[in-house]
């Protein structure tokens, strides 16, 4: 492993002080599971969240707002059609959006729905490698929510899937993968911890929605978020040996992460 190349510590921590002075509006269509961690990992690291889920709210929200998530991971008949809508009116005002197909594959539902959003152009799509895989028709899910398939095994589905959408693909694993389709980029930080709290990955999701706000390149801005995320975990997991003190630790430590800690700590592999 090495350090990311200059260019890209020096757009990360721009980025990230971007989002902390403009304090980016997102909205999370998100699972049930995770709300109240998505919402003060957005509220820790500088951006504003909004949990604004309901038919008839869904699509004007979206229209206000700077970044959208929709996170299918308890897809409800009314989330199911507020992601619909949201994604509809997010497309008509250039609302950048991300994708978080969760559990998708072997679960009917959500994979039917994951599929008709794959073809609405998500800004970014973000997922483990067996999600990436389903996503992509070229796998048939993991086990619930965890990834039974390796990152670098869905490379070349995750290379596809950004030309044929047009989106940024975030694989999550111990190595990052990300690409669009043309440029790939892989990151190796972060810890295990990440992996045993509710919400390590979803949370992710949105982080990925306020970098995307008013970033110029999307490939960039996902780079930035995950570095920023990844990071902030090995701060955390520096004074939090156990789950349940590492999830606090890691609001603090998304609080606390500093352009000088990207510069530090960044590597790619």
């Amino acid at each position: 492993m090495s350090r990311t190349p200059e260019n890209l510590i020096s757009e990360t921590q721009t980025a990230l002080e971007r989002v902390r002075a403009g304090a980016p509006l997102v909205q999370s269509i998100t699972n049930a599971v995770v709300t109240n961690f998505t919402a003060n990992a957005l509220l820790a690291l500088g951006a504003a969240p909004a949990m604004c889920d309901i038919v008839g709210e869904a699509g004007p929200f979206a229209r206000i707002a700077q970044g959208l998530l929709i996170n299918l991971g308890t897809p409800v008949p009314e989330q199911r059609a507020a992601a619909l809508e949201a994604v509809t009116a997010a497309n008509e005002a250039g609302t950048p959006w991300v994708l978080d197909p969760v559990a998708i594959g072997a679960l009917p539902v959500r994979t039917a729905l994951a599929l008709r959003l794959r073809e609405l152009r998500p800004t970014i799509v973000r997922g483990n490698a067996s999600e990436i895989l389903a996503l992509a028709e070229a796998g048939a899910g993991g086990r619930g929510v965890d990834a039974t398939d390796g990152v670098e095994s869905a490379r070349e589905a995750a290379i596809a899937l950004a030309r044929r959408t047009g989106a940024v693909i975030a694989v999550s694993g111990p190595t990052d993968l990300i690409t669009d389709g043309e440029r790939t980029v892989l990151l190796s930080n972060g810890d295990a911890l990440l992996t045993r709290i509710t919400g390590g990955g979803c949370a992710l999701g949105a982080v990925m929605a306020a970098f995307a706000a008013g970033a110029e390149d999307y490939l960039v801005s996902t780079v930035a978020a995950v570095s920023t995320y990844t990071i902030a975990a090995e701060l955390a997991a520096e004074r939090a040996s156990r789950p349940g003190s590492f999830q606090v630790a890691f609001l603090d430590a998304l609080d606390e992460i500093t352009p000088e800690h990207i510069l530090a700590r960044a590597v790619f592999a």
